[in-house]
């Protein structure tokens, strides 16, 4: 019997490619896909864009944890929605598929007083970061990376955006984890340009 995984998703800041990444892995895995707190733009959600990507029927898109009206950190939202969160409210769903979470902007993202998204993270999760070239990516990279190796957690990469050989290559030594691919920075992104990423992703994935 094939062993069920989790996928956690996360950045290594806000804007990196992390819905367009969930999206290709859901799809490549033919996975759940879960999005336990979402901060802003309720009516058009990342929820219903990964949605809107994925072709494959077996994929089910379970509902927020938490569903906050103001785009900001999830703390922040929270608060002006007059409530707290709680993480053990965030419930994973139940599911006899593998499941693809995505997190709220990076790892130490607040959720309250004393939590970040970094508290969301099981021990058996797989985690996949999501690398964008700017200045200082390097750097964001690497502390995001160290921070996961630090707690134990089984991590890859995936860049994002314009190809930036020496940003990579640096990053590739200097955390020796597996890299899952790129995605280049396309002109726009749908079903067909989703499935053919997940189609060059889909071994890398199935082996992490």
């Amino acid at each position: 019997m094939t062993k069920i995984k989790t996928y956690f998703i996360t950045g290594i800041s806000t804007d990196v490619g992390k819905t367009i990444a969930s999206a290709i892995v859901t799809e490549a895995l033919k996975a759940d896909y879960w999005k336990p707190i979402q901060a802003g733009d309720l009516d058009y959600s990342d929820t219903h864009k990964v949605q809107a990507l994925v072709s494959n029927s077996k994929s089910v898109f379970h509902q927020n944890s938490y569903a906050l009206h103001t785009p900001m950190s999830p703390h922040a939202a929270a608060k002006i929605d007059n409530i707290t969160i709680d993480i053990n409210q965030v419930k994973c769903p139940n599911t006899t598929n593998d499941l693809v979470i995505e997190g709220a902007g990076g790892l130490l993202v607040p959720l309250n007083d004393t939590q970040t998204v970094l508290d969301l993270i099981k021990p058996h999760y797989k985690v996949i970061v999501v690398s964008r070239h700017y200045l200082g990516s390097i750097n964001h990279t690497l502390l995001t990376v160290n921070a996961l190796k630090e707690k134990g957690y089984d991590v890859a990469i995936i860049f994002s955006g314009k190809t930036h050989p020496t940003t990579e290559d640096i990053i590739k030594k200097m955390t020796n984890i597996p890299i899952v691919g790129r995605i280049d920075e396309e002109p726009y992104f749908d079903k067909k340009v989703v499935k053919e990423y997940a189609e060059l992703f889909k071994e890398n994935l199935k082996n992490l």
